[in-house]
């Protein structure tokens, strides 16, 4: 266990960061700092959620089971939000699989005490359920966008909203990861990476994607990035 040295350290997490001082110093000893690990498991299908996670840095995706071996990104989730969602609506047992997808760090708390701080009749809930609006919005939108847009236009989406959460234009992603991502074959992937490439919009080698033109890589995405984006802005606690 990474112990947090004082409750006065920078809080990264958005929705750690928007609790009353005096509940997240309540909150801060059962708080356990951990690395995020790229290609890291944090929870698998139907598994008990025993921790839930506040990202600081990298990103988290929430994968659905299609079929037997074929799995789909649901969403994606930054130090925006939480991960184990799904306890506080108290639901135990995970249907989905979390996986690191980009590297950087969290807050991990035990899913029992997790819960004795949502019913102390603090701010958390309130806060745990905008987020959760926030999510649901990110999830229903990327579902029109799986069934209705173009390959290239839901890759720029998606690397346009991993680009926001790691807050930063250059990240590691492989062929395969991005077939669980977008849920097409690995073909597909890669030509329409390559499209993207001859656009100038982004660079793609060794498993490395660098957005190069930020501005051009918006206009080829779909309408949804500029939904889940202003839904991002928007969101309050």
């Amino acid at each position: 266990m990474t112990e947090i040295t004082t409750s006065d350290a920078p809080i990264y997490n958005r929705l750690l960061a928007a609790l009353p001082a005096g509940e997240y110093r309540n909150l801060f000893p059962k708080l356990e700092q951990i690395p995020l690990i790229y290609g890291e498991n944090i929870y698998k299908y139907n598994e008990i959620i025993s921790d839930v996670y506040f990202p600081d840095s990298g990103i988290i995706s929430m994968l659905a089971s299609v079929g037997n071996s074929s799995t789909l990104e649901v969403g994606i989730i930054g130090r925006e939000g939480i991960v184990g969602l799904p306890v506080f609506l108290g639901v135990k047992i995970s249907n989905n699989e979390a996986i690191v997808q980009g590297e950087g760090s969290a807050k991990r708390m035990k899913a029992e005490d997790f819960l004795i701080e949502c019913g102390n009749g603090g701010t958390l809930p309130r806060i745990l359920n905008r987020f959760t609006h926030s999510l649901l919005t990110q999830i229903s939108q990327s579902a029109v966008c799986y069934r209705f847009h173009l390959i290239e236009a839901r890759l720029a989406r998606w690397l346009l909203m991993t680009s926001d959460r790691m807050e930063t234009g250059e990240f590691p992603i492989t062929q395969e990861f991005l077939s669980n991502m977008l849920g097409v074959r690995r073909e597909a992937v890669n030509k329409s990476a390559v499209i993207l490439q001859q656009e100038n919009l982004i660079t793609y080698s060794r498993g490395n994607i660098t957005i190069t033109n930020r501005r051009g890589l918006e206009m080829k995405a779909c309408q949804c990035y500029a939904i889940i984006k202003a839904e991002a802005a928007s969101f309050t606690v």
